[in-house]
């Protein structure tokens, strides 16, 4: 930072020109190709709609080192750079190259303005970045020679930024199998007492109550949030707020879920559970534990399902949709150790699952926590005191 202070003293005393884009550099929109163009092994890259390459091409209509900003699709808004030659489809605007500004440059300064420019995104039907926005985008335009300090400075950055990341993601992989061996030698118990499914809890799936007339099913006044496999996170838990609401006229046709139900799919991602956190009800894809037997923790019981998934989704029927019937779900049998040893076995797998999976502790907030990092500092040195353009 001392550097590029002493820089911007000595060649912008006055402050640095923020300039709109479409002044800066001329906007090019690419042109698609059609499926047939595309092969697996052509030398070229082709991007349209997102910052992985679609197919690949025959020959080039952008130059290596150029910036990449998509424009339609549920991407519009990214940011991406590509250090090769390739070709730009439709949906990728790219920029020309010219001396006043550095392509790398350009790229850290609209990284670190995503959220604004995917803010820009038209909603309706097809996601959609209009050109004419992009050029009215105002970007500090400091003079070349601090361009390019800034970019080394973050591209040696980044580099130490990724491989920290990649220690952390490695370390994560260690852990997360070293659980799952764990999880798996102390739920596979060598007890006496095995137990079905059926015969400890009650077991029934949820429903999807059709249109009524000309009403919309799910919405209106006092509608309930209606969970689907979408609705069901990865910490067993439901998201914060369902994707879809069910209507007072409907909900007498639906299942419902109370607070602390425990929640499970059945179909397409099968084996994903939940302790429901709220009130619900819930559709035909999943299904509902309920009067779970007095000698069985909620929560033991979640963890013994979760390893019955790892070992029962192999077998599932399904080329695309998986599924699993109710009668052969209630069929699947788990061990019942006394309350005492369920308690112990809950409270081990708990730390693990926090250190593991819960990202306001371990190493996933680690890895969040370098990422929040960079962004800190490559915003801190995209920072100026400036003078607009007229």
């Amino acid at each position: 930072m001392n550097k590029i202070e002493q820089m911007l003293q000595e060649l912008c005393p006055e402050g640095v020109e923020y300039k709109k884009l479409g002044e800066v550099c001329e906007i090019l929109r690419g042109k698609r190709l059609t499926t047939r163009d595309l092969t697996s092994n052509g030398k070229f890259p082709v991007y349209h709609g997102g910052i992985e390459p679609i197919g690949y091409y025959s020959t080039n209509n952008r130059i290596a080192n150029s910036v990449m900003l998509i424009n339609v699709g549920a991407s519009a808004g990214t940011v991406g750079f590509c250090d090769v030659d390739f070709w730009s489809s439709d949906g990728c605007f790219c920029f020309t190259h010219n001396e006043n500004i550095s392509q790398k440059y350009l790229f850290f300064v609209l990284q670190s303005m995503e959220s604004s420019i995917k803010s820009k995104v038209r909603k309706a039907g097809i996601p959609t970045l209009d050109n004419k926005g992009v050029e009215r985008i105002e970007i500090p335009v400091p003079p070349l020679p601090i361009q390019k300090e800034i970019v080394r400075i973050l591209d040696h950055f980044t580099e130490l930024t990724a491989s920290l990341q990649a220690e952390l993601q490695a370390e994560l992989q260690a852990r997360q199998e070293q659980y799952k061996y764990y999880k798996d030698k102390l739920l596979k118990l060598d007890v006496a007492e095995y137990r079905t499914l059926g015969s400890l809890s009650k077991f029934r799936r949820g429903s999807f109550p059709q249109p009524y007339g000309n009403k919309d099913w799910y919405d209106g006044d006092g509608a309930m949030p209606f969970v689907q496999v979408a609705d069901i996170a990865d910490n067993m838990q439901l998201v914060a707020d369902t994707k879809r609401k069910i209507s007072l006229l409907a909900q007498p046709m639906s299942v419902f879920a109370p607070k602390g139900s425990i929640i499970i799919s059945l179909q397409g991602s099968i084996g994903k559970i939940a302790i429901t956190q709220y009130d619900a009800f819930i559709d035909r894809t999943l299904a509902i534990f309920q009067n779970i037997a007095s000698n069985v923790l909620p929560k033991y019981f979640v963890y013994q399902l979760e390893r019955i998934f790892e070992i029962k989704e192999k077998t599932a029927r399904g080329s695309t949709i998986k599924t699993i019937t109710k009668e052969e779900f209630t069929n699947f049998q788990i061990p019942i150790p006394s309350l005492s040893e369920q308690h112990r076995i809950v409270s081990i797998l708990d730390k693990f699952e926090t250190l593991v999976s819960d990202l306001s502790q371990g190493l996933p907030a680690e890895i969040a926590a370098v990422q929040e990092q960079y962004e800190y500092y490559r915003n801190k040195l995209l920072t100026f005191n400036h003078i607009k353009s007229n």
